[in-house]
Parts: structure tokens; sequence; C-alpha cells
């Protein structure tokens, strides 16, 4: 027999999908994971497409989770997230998804993992690749956790039911803090010798921030623009991965990884189109994100990212607190290439900058359950 069959369920997380495995079904090490998971999700593929498997050609459809119990008495479950490259055999560790971290807590009690009654379930879950903890609250009827109702969120078609997510305390994710470099504001210099104003901040997954108006654009341009813009996506890894550095992440720019740190253009609110052709006006925002994940522009914005541009812009003097829109009290609201996404974030000055924790809005959905086609298991 040339291949096995894994149990797996396939959701759909916040503007996100991807395979979830329960951890008792997997293997111990994580090289055979990892060829689990880039079997199942089609790569490396270089047509880019994932054709021969169930990813989906981006980014955000490249993506695989593994849940399982956790020892932490503070946790619930513990949920290890992996992001795949689609052209590359790469398989990196190195951060968390944020939209799919919506459907962990579902996963966890329809999988038995957690038990919960009818009404609203908390399920605290910790999160392996950043040593943070979430708490997901969601309605359950019947045991199961509950897919219909009235919540809609940008970039996905229909409503479902509303699930609150709270990152705890997530400075500091995968580096040394909120802030790795102790700058709200740093500068670097790039290969052509441009100094470029960024602020690094690593509030649920490390951003490198940098002014759209700094590399000519305006923070309201589509990802198709931004990877039509002749060296624009060149540039912005290079920043990105200069940043990276100064995060601590890599001794070298060669050294950075895919996956973190994240780069975005920010901008102050401006008039532009949906993906789905929709005008958003300017007023219905507070501060615009455009950014690069796995060196694609990124059709909406990772839930991380939001999250971190959200308290970025409550800390005084960063790049994002300068754009966003003045005296936000409540949530802020971040237009993307999908719509607008509304994020909260606890941040106070207390001798030093303290993020209590971020909060955001999700919904989530099974969209398969059952068993899927991995190398033969007796061969790894």
């Amino acid at each position: 027999m040339t291949q096995s069959w894994i149990n797996a369920a396939f959701y759909r997380g916040g503007s996100s999908k991807g395979v979830f495995f329960n951890a008792a079904d997997l293997p111990e090490t994580r090289d055979d994971i990892a060829n689990i998971y880039l079997s199942v999700l089609g790569s490396p593929d270089p047509y880019g497409r994932q054709l021969n498997g169930m990813g989906g050609g981006l980014s955000s459809l490249s993506k695989a989770v593994m849940i399982g119990p956790s020892a932490r008495a503070d946790a619930d479950v513990d949920y290890t997230f992996a992001q795949v490259a689609v052209d590359r055999p790469i398989v990196d560790w190195g951060a968390n998804c944020g939209n799919l971290s919506s459907a962990v807590g579902p996963f966890a009690v329809d999988e038995g993992l957690v038990d919960a009654k009818d009404g609203e379930a908390l399920v605290r879950i910790h999160q392996v690749n950043t040593s943070k903890i979430i708490h997901a609250r969601f309605p359950v009827i019947d045991g199961k956790a509950e897919t219909q109702g009235d919540f809609a969120i940008a970039g996905v078609a229909g409503t479902g039911a509303k699930i609150a997510l709270d990152f705890l305390d997530p400075g500091g994710t995968v580096t040394n803090g909120l802030l790795p470099t102790g700058n709200v504001i740093d500068r670097i210099k790039i290969s052509d010798g441009t100094e470029i104003e960024v602020s690094l901040i690593d509030a649920t997954n490390p951003v490198v921030f940098v002014s759209a108006s700094a590399l000519g654009m305006t923070g309201a341009e589509g990802p198709d623009e931004i990877e039509a813009r002749p060296g624009l996506m060149a540039r912005l890894d290079e920043i990105r991965r200069l940043g990276g550095v100064l995060m601590g992440l890599g001794a070298t720019p060669e050294a950075v990884g895919l996956s973190n740190p994240k780069v975005a253009l920010v901008g102050a609110p401006a008039r532009f189109q949906r993906l789905d052709k929709v005008e958003v006006e300017a007023g219905a925002y507070d501060v615009s994100i455009r950014m690069v994940s796995m060196e694609r522009a990124h059709r909406a914005v990772t839930l991380t990212a939001a999250m971190c541009l959200g308290a970025a812009c409550r800390i005084e003097g960063t790049i994002a607190q300068r754009l966003c829109r003045p005296n936000v009290w409540q949530e802020i609201r971040i237009g993307n290439p999908s719509g607008v996404l509304p994020v909260g974030a606890d941040v106070s000055d207390r001798g030093g900058w303290n993020v209590k924790r971020t909060t955001a809005f999700r919904t989530a959905r099974c969209l398969m359950r059952g068993t899927v086609s991995v190398p033969n298991l007796g061969r790894l």
C-alpha cells in the first residue's frame, strides 16, 4: 500500500482554512508530522495551486493544526499551528494563526477533548508556538459547537455563530517582548541606501509596520496592485528580513524565516474598494493595513497581525498610532482588502508598555470530517 489514511477535519476558521488533526493520531516527531502536512496540503507545487492536496495555493489556505490535551493547569488543550509553504517543502512552526485559533475550541468540543454543556463554552487554549494562552467563547447546542448564527466577518460569505477570542498577555510571543528593540520607532537602511522608519511590535505575532507613504503607496491598494508594483514585493521582503534581524529572529536577513515576522503597510483612512467591489468610505474605519504573508500580498489580514496593529495603535509614537484616527477609545476598526475588522486591545503604560489582552470576534465551521490520505505511515 503506497498511502495510509488518518483521521482529520477540514475547518474554516475566520478568513483561513486548514486541516485539523487530533495529536493522538499523528506521529511523535515533527519531521514525520511535517511530511504528513506537506502531502496532505499538496506541497511543494511549482504551479502554485496545490492541486494534489487540500491546500488552495495561498498562505491563508495552506495550514495545518494539531490539537491535544494540555498538561498546563491554565489550559484545556494544546494547539500547535503549522504554516505550509505552497511552492517549497517548508513547514514553518514559528508562528500562530489567529484566524484558525477560532476553530480550535469548536474542534476540541466536537472531538471530545473538552466536555461542554449547552450554552456558552469556554475553552482555554495553550498556543504552543507562542507559549501564550487564548480564551475562546462560543455557543454549544446538544454538546456540539454551534455554527449557525447571524454574525458576519469581512472576507467570508454568509454568517455564523460568534466566537470571542481573548489573547492573554500577548506581548513577546517569539521575541524578547512587546517592543523587541525597546523602541517605538527604528530606522533600517535597505540595499539602495534608503532609510525607512519601522515600528517593530510583537503582540500575538511579530510584525514590521511601515508607513505606506514611505514606499509611495496610500495603504488603500488591493493585493494585486501591490504585487504588480515593480520592485515593491522585493523591497517589502528586504524590510521584513532586516526588521527580523533587529527583532532577534535571525542573525542575518537570510536566516529570518518565511512566516515571522510579517511585514505590513499602514495608512490613514481613505476610501477603497473591497475585493467584492464594494466601496468602503474613509469614515468606516480607523487605520488601514496591507500585509505580506509567506511572500504574497494577503487578501485580507491575518487576525494576529490585526490584533498586533490594534495594540500598536495604542502605543504612543508608533507608526500605527500616528496614522490611526485620533481619539479611538473602544474597538479599533482596521481596513483591509476584504473589508473592516474590529479588534480590541487593552494597553497600558506603567513604567513600560504592556498589553493585558487583545480581543477579536470570528466565526468558524467544520467543512469536512473523515480521513485524509497521507504517505504510508509504516514507512515514516
